[in-house]
This record gives structure tokens, sequence and C-alpha cells, in this order.
């Protein structure tokens, strides 16, 4: 991704700062801490805005890196949480005509949901495990994952950050699609 600004940083998970002279990853900033009488310990008072290279010693500002590797696979395992049942901030929604046939078939269907496992190129382009298609009964059902902020009013800012993101899974029929 390059570089990214400072300001968009917050809360992205898999983002580092790299030396913007030497390409290393050993950034320092110095900072203010106090005494705690509470605590009895040292606590973060204040992060000063210089930063420094600990290998060559440049005080340039660093750039930002983003691990997509990482990123992917952090995504891939919240997803997976999810249609296992697992996980915080998530909400589990089922259609109608899914509700119609009953509650042992909606048993059936999450259990369908939770056990998949035949992601590829077809179904999961991005990779993120985030959409199937399973046959029950011999109906086809739809599942499928979207990422919300919190208060379920936007997407989310970082749905590999699950302290930001409320992840929604739908399972529907097909034909409700």
């Amino acid at each position: 991704m390059g570089q990214i600004a400072e300001a968009t940083i917050e809360g992205f998970v898999g983002v580092y700062p790299v030396c913007s002279d030497c390409g290393q990853t050993h950034i320092v900033r110095d900072g203010e801490t106090c005494w705690s009488l509470l605590t009895r310990t040292w606590t973060l008072k204040t992060i000063c805005d210089t930063y420094v290279c600990d290998d060559c010693g440049s005080e340039a500002a660093p750039f930002w890196k983003l691990d997509k590797e990482f990123r992917l696979n952090r995504i891939v395992r919240l997803n997976d949480a999810v249609r296992q049942g697992h996980g915080e901030h998530v909400t589990v929604v089922v259609t109608a005509g899914l509700k119609n046939r009953g509650e042992e078939y909606l048993i059936k269907a999450r259990r369908a949901v939770a056990d998949f496992d035949q992601f590829n190129g077809e179904n999961d382009p991005h990779g993120e495990h985030d959409f199937g298609a399973i046959i029950l009964n011999g109906e086809k059902l739809f599942w499928k994952i979207d990422y919300f902020d919190l208060t379920l009013s936007a997407h989310s800012p970082d749905k590999a950050n699950p302290d930001i993101t409320h992840r929604v899974l739908t399972i529907m029929r097909a034909s409700e699609y």
C-alpha cells in the first residue's frame, strides 16, 4: 500500500512504521512518563513528535507499511470464528424464507455454515471466507458476512480489527438473494 498518512492509521491492524531512509523497522520515539502512587508503576504521559531509526539514526518521519498477508489471515480467522459461533460484536441474521422452514432446519443450516470449508477462487475471490453456498435437503442456501462499525450505521473502517468491527452473518435461501 506504500505510505499511509499517520492520521489515518489509528486502529489499522497490520500497519507498521519503517525508516524512510534505510527501510528498517526499528523506529523509536521519546516519551514522558510519570510515577503513579496508585499503581506504583511508571505510566506513559506523552509521546514526543520525533521519530528516530535505531539502525541508521535518521530522524525523518517513517513510512507506514501495510502487511496485507497478515491482515488477510486475521480477517479469515475472525470470519471462520463467526461462522462457528464465536466472537464479539456479531449478529446472525436468517431471512424469513429460511425461518419459515422451522427450528430444526435452522439448526441444520447453521451447522452447515459452520462446517463449510470449500473456499476457492470462484466463491471466495478475495480470500476472506466471507461468502459461501451450501445445499441443504436439496435446497441451495447462501451465507455471507458483512462488516459494520460498532453502531451498525456505516461500514467498518478496518474489518481486520474486531474491536471496531461488528460482523453480520446472514443466512438465506438462494431464491431470496
